[in-house]
């Protein structure tokens, strides 16, 4: 969300389906920057398992401001904390995706972080998603509704209970984590495993029932295609790193071919 505009022209795209991310977990604005010209709809800031401060991710938000185009910023924190979840917003995203939603109790607790009194516990403040007050009650009254709320399906447990985390009010989409939901079910790193695809077909079918979009990560560009196919709604696709790394080793290896064909 752009500190002091209404922030629903993104949460409406996105929950509209057909938008594509990129995973964001080096906190350099020239990466987001990248990202904006490479097209992509929105950034994933991952703080979960990164070393980014709150000073880093509202660095990279003001970059996606900034940036050509209207590059959306979603941030997942470490966990369902109500006190990292408003420090986050305060910051003035447009999203935020918390990890390990296990059921709808868990998915209230959510909602109700991100929302103010009397429908939250958010605590009030004017920062810069409020335009550091000069649009602060009419953030409070209203635009913070605009936010975009997604909660992560990980674990067997939430995979059974997708369309109760669905259903409730103020979700407005789910994201698949395949790494902990793969770890969870005994198949780590086995992409293509039939309890893996099974789970993840669970949860594209009752959040579909539901109407509520369901999202994934696609790592690899030749992930793309499986997970398209499969029916999800919005995609996360490659990894800062990961494009980084094989990048540079198609590079390597290209040069090492070359040199020795001299």
């Amino acid at each position: 969300m752009r500190a002091g505009t209404d922030g629903t022209g993104f949460k409406s795209r996105f929950v509209d389906g057909d938008v594509l991310g990129t995973w964001i977990s080096i906190g350099h604005p020239v990466v987001v920057e990248a990202a904006a010209r490479a097209g992509f709809d929105f950034v994933l800031v991952d703080t979960e398992h990164t070393e980014m401060s709150l000073e880093t991710v509202a660095d990279l938000t003001r970059a996606a401001a900034a940036a050509p185009g209207e590059l959306g910023v979603i941030v997942r924190p470490a966990w369902n904390d109500p006190v990292r979840i408003k420090r986050v917003l305060d910051i003035g995203v447009d999203g935020i995706m918390v990890p390990m939603i296990d059921g709808p109790a868990a998915a209230e607790e959510l909602v109700r972080a991100t929302r103010y009194p009397p429908d939250g516990d958010r605590g009030v403040a004017s920062g810069r998603a409020a335009g550091y007050g000069q649009q602060f009650v009419e953030y409070v009254e209203k635009e913070h509704r605009s936010l975009l709320t997604i909660a992560q399906i990980e674990t067997p447990t939430a995979v059974d209970r997708t369309d109760d985390i669905a259903s409730v009010a103020g979700i407005d989409s789910l994201f698949v984590g395949p790494a902990d939901l793969s770890a969870s079910l005994g198949v780590f790193g086995e992409w293509e495993s039939p309890e893996l695809d099974e789970a993840m077909n669970r949860v594209i079918g009752a959040a579909s029932a539901a109407d509520t979009p369901v999202g994934t990560l696609a790592v690899r560009e030749t992930d793309i295609p499986n997970r398209v196919e499969q029916g999800f709604d919005y995609h996360i696709a490659g990894k800062d790193t990961t494009m980084l790394i094989e990048t540079g080793e198609d590079i390597r290896d290209t040069y090492e071919e070359s040199v020795a064909n001299r």
